[in-house]
């Protein structure tokens, strides 16, 4: 049995919590092999498997859908697959468009609630998959994307159970809270991040002539800039507030019929206390699990010493609990 998150002895405030994980396991160390999908919209998605896939009842494909500016190379993605490979589970790490170092073909990319990326891949592997039970796990922006898909598509999804991780939920909350204090050292990075991704895609002149000037100092001042500037015309909203509405996963989680796991800690420096979804907001199928430490997809427990991360043991166990009962379509 897990027992419920307690933070490392040496690591309780949420900073330490959110930035340990990165320096104390920095480096891949799970080999994939990728796989380059054509989309219907003439650009492509990266799909990352330690080993092929096989079509088999007994062992679930979980899909793994990534933070902003993350990539199968993350920590958290490198430490969840060694949880679920140990678990006899089988694993696909989607890239969001432009995302591992690569550029996309088009002058979109990807954003907080960009559901018909995984809606479509889900899809794909169903296909060739007909008889493996998928599941899907979510972390942070990619933890949104999940929550938002799972809301949308109700019971009309081929997603057997899924966990959500440190998820934004209320954009306009998130941005207000990336604006204050320690936090404003995660947006400049994550700002930073963003602008040399886009500067690789400018390296296409007609992709280039298609975006924002890069640049114009102003447009990276903040998210809530960026995504206005970006984000919302790149993907088809009238502004940033449009985008921050329709992309935003919280309403929807009454809508949800899949077994869901949401993971988060009240002191997230990512994301308001406020936009924490409270029992009445959520539908009978979503289990919160709310922590008040952890920080931002940080979870470590034990000791800054012997750390352990926790979130490896909880969505493991959450996972293998529907694999078990046999509740998979």
């Amino acid at each position: 049995m897990i027992q419920p998150f307690s933070p490392a002895v040496g690591l309780g405030n949420c900073h330490l919590q959110t930035i340990f994980p990165r320096f104390h396991r920095p480096k891949p160390w799970i080999r994939t092999q990728c796989q380059w999908l054509a989309t219907p919209d003439g650009d492509r998605l990266a799909l990352h498997t330690p080993a092929p896939l096989v079509d088999t009842q007994e062992r679930p494909i979980i899909l793994v859908l990534h933070g902003l500016e993350g990539s199968v190379e993350s920590p958290y993605v490198q430490g969840l697959m060694q949880a679920l490979l140990a678990q006899d589970f089988q694993v696909a790490v989607l890239h969001f468009r432009g995302c591992g170092g690569i550029p996309n073909l088009l002058p979109r990319a990807y954003h907080s609630g960009v559901s018909e990326d995984p809606r479509w891949l889900a899809s794909h592997l169903r296909d060739r998959y007909p008889n493996t039970p998928l599941m899907a796990v979510g972390y942070s922006l990619g933890g949104n994307v999940l929550l938002k898909w799972l809301g949308e598509d109700g019971a009309d999804t081929p997603i057997s159970a899924a966990v959500s991780v440190s998820a934004p939920l209320d954009l306009h909350a998130s941005s207000r809270r990336m604006g204050q204090g320690f936090s404003k050292v995660y947006q400049r990075h994550l700002l930073n991040s963003l602008q040399q991704s886009l500067r690789k895609k400018a390296l296409d002149p007609e992709l280039a002539r298609q975006m924002p000037a890069l640049d114009d100092k102003r447009y990276f001042t903040d998210f809530r800039h960026f995504d206005d500037h970006f984000t919302a015309p790149l993907h088809g909203f009238r502004g940033v507030d449009d985008y921050y509405t329709r992309a935003s996963s919280k309403p929807l989680l009454r809508l949800i019929q899949t077994p869901t796991l949401i993971i988060h800690a009240t002191d997230d420096p990512f994301v308001c206390p406020s936009a924490v979804p409270s029992h009445i907001e959520i539908s009978p199928n979503v289990e919160l699990d709310i922590t008040s430490k952890g920080g931002h997809v940080g979870f470590v427990s034990g000791s800054i010493w012997r750390p352990e991360y926790w979130l490896e043991q909880r969505i493991p166990q959450f996972l293998t609990g529907w694999r078990s009962a046999g509740r998979y379509s």
